[in-house]
């Protein structure tokens, strides 16, 4: 009973109307049971086939977080948090979304806007102060070294502690540049991870766009496909109705064949042995027949002989005949074989014969092959009425899809190919702007290498050059250019930090505002739950929308399909449609009943065995009972006790005390006549009475049987006919009943699976959860934390910058050619010490 799975999708009262008048209709074309308790069904219940499972599609891969920009992430993420620590502004943002203009000119909502932005004010504030100050201290600090001031005097005092200021100023801008490399490859690394996400980002919106179109495209689908087994269901039990002749019928049958049979089966058999019966009776009858006719020739040589003896005897010749004479009077053959019974027992064995009792077994065969069509014949015209409420039905179920609101999914379908069209117009653009973008962003990063490469230069080039115990005004070329570059770089930086200390500022802005309002609100549920806020999209109250009680979040909605709950739950459809009240089949069973109390299935009674013919196997039993063949068995020890042979011996020792030849040879010619009637006894009739005893014992053997098989029919004819007279009405009301309720059960079952199916499978909603994480990656993950990664690097370089101009002018000097020298001596005071005069006299 698989298509039994299906019905649940019915859910407008006109279907369960016409599902209730169908059944009321099949319980009226099958039973008549009344209050009878209803029967599981069994084998009638056949054909049903399996509701099939819901198709699932087949999704695109969706974005991964994968972006590329390695720890920069969380370190530009951890920087936001710090300058913004503020939750999201739900409030502040809607009171600009309600009214802007009058928002831009209130002032306490511009307070409370610069409150919620004084982290970002305060590195505006630090960025703009870079900017004013750097381009003015540059030029202060080139005015200055033209006028021979700050170290731009090329002369350079020697002292002791000379070489470790060098190597300390050296070490301090080699480390100095190091850190802006590494923001410099920061920068190359973010520009061209935003590059590629800008890249991939159309790919994965069409994936993402392509998975809801997927989406919505199977949940018509999937609805058309439960609606589509209710249609099986419908035709399944169409098809049984219109086969309920054979199925039904079949099911009759095999409830009679339990006691049918074995009363068939021994009136077959019975019939078998009553026609075996009769042709032994023929047997021994012809074997009679020839016996007898051999006895009577037998008895007339027997008798000729002895009238010639007794003529011998009577002749005055004949010597001491007279003692011959009692012997004369044994010489007989008893030629008497009969069967006193046979007649009775062949005449009771004809008439069961004439009975016919395979004729009987076929009436009664023919009758119950007949079930089948009797069936059909009496249900034909409400079987068609009932295949008309089911085309009826049908024709209901098909409006079942107007009960789901689904005709919004095609307008949600129509805008997303719209919007995948305006992606695909919009990609040539895109790609052009970005193009300028990544050639700007390198150029960028190349301008931070510019200064990078002057460095590593001049600290390269410089101590290579350096000599030094050489007198600064003859230092190598070498060295002076390393100092050179050392100045370039400075230079570059002073020339150019401010301009990109503006770009750090506006994606700053950007970006970091991005991440704080929409990114980090998205990944906390704060965004969804603020576009639950009342009001904000008319668009967006699903709950009015769909005619539902109560309201639904798009928090709410989203969780749900995160997950991957059905669409029955997450719209709350089951305030829209009540499935349980719809299918609901109980509610019509006492109608139901009083519809089918006045129809029946009626089966003719039929008569196994006749009472004649029951008659004459009692008076067949009765004569096979009585059937003896004592007498003919002692008749027949009679006759194969004849001894001839001593009589011929007594004629020959006769003969011999015989004086006249004639006498004496009619007495040894009688005897050798007496001899040879003999071994024709021998010859012909003793095998005939083998036969005749053999042919009688089988018979005997048979008669004996007959009494115990009669009665066995009798008995198992006698149960089979009160079983029938008994039980046919019963046997039909309850097969019926049987069979009505394995096509009821068709229709429960159906509306068990469609319930089920309805309420967990259609439409589980994964792919929109998915989507959505897809547009938050491609924005967030691909694009905010690239960008963010840039300008923290850019702006990381910008901070660097400042030691590393001051490094890099200062180091310069101790490689640079001087035009003035300075010798720095170690002058150590020589006291006289006199020496001692000797003085002569």
């Amino acid at each position: 009973m698989g298509l039994c799975e299906n019905m649940r999708v019915w859910r407008r009262q006109g279907g369960a109307a016409a599902f209730r008048d169908v059944v009321g209709v099949m319980l009226l074309l099958l039973m008549g049971l009344g209050s009878a308790q209803s029967v599981p069904p069994q084998a009638a219940c056949q054909g049903a086939a399996a509701p099939q499972n819901l198709s699932q599609p087949e999704y695109e891969e969706t974005a991964k977080e994968d972006t590329g920009v390695g720890f920069m992430a969380p370190l530009v993420q951890s920087f936001l948090h710090t300058i913004q620590p503020n939750p999201f502004p739900a409030d502040l943002i809607l009171k600009f979304i309600r009214s802007f203009n009058e928002a831009v000119s209130d002032q306490e909502i511009i307070k409370e806007t610069l409150v919620y932005e004084v982290g970002f004010l305060v590195c505006i504030a630090i960025g703009a102060l870079y900017i004013v100050l750097m381009p003015i201290v540059g030029f202060f600090l080139a005015c200055c070294r033209c006028c021979g001031n700050c170290g731009g005097k090329m002369y350079q005092k020697q002292t002791s502690a000379i070489h470790c200021r060098r190597r300390t100023l050296y070490w301090s801008a080699f480390v100095t540049t190091i850190i802006i490399l590494a923001g410099n490859i920061c920068m190359f690394r973010s520009n061209e991870a935003l590059k590629v996400s800008v890249d991939q980002s159309p790919v994965e919106l069409s994936n993402a766009i392509s998975n809801i179109n997927t989406f919505l495209t199977i949940v018509p689908q999937q609805v058309d496909s439960v609606v589509n087994e209710s249609y099986r269901t419908v035709d399944e039990v169409t098809e049984n109705l219109q086969a309920i002749g054979p199925l039904l019928g079949k099911e009759i049958q095999g409830r009679f064949r339990g006691t049918l049979d074995p009363a068939l089966q021994s009136v077959k058999l019975l019939d078998h042995e009553t026609v075996n019966t009769s042709v032994q009776l023929n047997n021994l009858n012809s074997s009679l027949d020839q016996l007898q006719s051999s006895m009577d020739l037998i008895q007339a040589n027997v008798t000729a002989v002895r009238n010639h003896i007794d003529q011998t005897l009577s002749k005055p010749e004949c010597i001491q005949c007279d003692k011959l004479r009692p012997e004369l009077q044994k010489l007989t053959v008893d030629t008497t074989v009969s069967i006193p019974s046979l007649n009775e027992f062949q005449s009771a064995v004809d008439e069961v014969i004439k009975a016919d009792l395979q004729s009987q077994i076929d009436e009664v065969e023919d009758y119950f092959q007949s079930i089948p069509q009797r069936v059909t014949n009496e249900t034909k015209d409400v079987v068609q009425r009932s295949k008309q409420l089911l085309d009826d039905i049908k024709t209901q179920i098909s409006q079942v899809t107007s009960d789901i609101p689904l005709s919004g999914l095609t307008d949600v379908k129509e805008n997303l190919n719209q919007l995948q069209s305006d992606i695909n117009g919009a990609m040539p653009h895109v790609e052009k702007a970005e193009d300028i973008r990544w050639a700007v962003g390198v150029a960028l990063c190349c301008l931070i290498l510019l200064v990078v490469v002057c460095n590593l230069l001049g600290l390269i080039l410089g101590p290579m050059g350096l000599s030094p115990k050489a007198d600064p005004t003859k230092r190598s070329c070498t060295a002076d250019c390393g100092g050179t570059f050392l100045m370039m770089g400075a230079g570059i930086s002073f020339l150019f930090s401010w301009l990109l200390m503006i770009v750090v500022l506006v994606l700053f802005f950007v970006g970091g505002n991005s991440y704080t309002l929409i990114c980090q609100s998205w990944s906390d549920g704060q965004l969804l739950k603020f576009l639950d806020t009342p009001g904000l999209y008319p668009g967006l109250e699903l709950g009015p929308t769909l005619g539902l009680k109560t309201d639904i979040n798009i928090s709410d909605v989203y969780k749900d399909c995160e997950e991957n709950q059905p669409l029955w739950t997450t719209l709350h459809l089951y305030e829209v449609v009540n499935l349980e009240e719809l299918l609901n089949v109980s509610k019509y069973t006492e109608q139901i009943h009083q519809q089918f109390e006045n129809t029946n299935i009626t089966l003719s009674s039929i008569t196994l065995l006749s009472a004649e013919v029951k008659n004459k196997l009692s008076s067949f039993s009765t004569k096979a009972e009585d059937f003896d063949t004592t007498a003919v068995t002692q008749q027949m020890n009679n006759i194969s006790s004849i001894n001839l042979n001593s009589t011929a011996d007594k004629l020959d020792m006769l003969a011999a005390d015989q004086t006249n030849a004639e006498i004496q040879t009619g007495l040894q010619n009688d005897a050798r006549v007496l001899r040879q009637i003999q071994a024709d006894i021998e010859t012909t009739i003793i095998p005939q009475l083998e036969n005749l005893n053999s042919t009688i014992k089988i018979l005997q053997s048979t008669a004996e049987k007959i009494n115990g098989t009669v009665g066995e029919v009798l008995s198992k004819v006698g149960a089979a006919q009160d079983f029938l007279n008994t039980n046919t009405t019963q046997i039909v009301k309850t097969e019926s009943r049987q069979f009505l309720d394995c096509q009821l059960e068709y229709f429960i079952t159906y509306a068990d699976w469609a319930n089920l199916t309805i309420t967990q499978e259609v439409g589980r909603c994964e792919p929109v959860a998915r989507a959505v994480d897809s547009a938050e990656t491609i924005l967030c993950a691909y694009m905010v934390e690239s960008l963010n990664a840039f300008w923290f690097s850019l702006g990381w370089c910008m901070i660097f910058f400042i030691p590393s101009i001051i490094f890099s002018i200062k180091l310069a000097k101790y490689y640079r050619r001087m035009k003035d020298s300075d010798v720095f001596e170690n002058h150590i005071i020589m006291n006289h010490i006199p020496r001692a005069q000797m003085k002569f006299t």
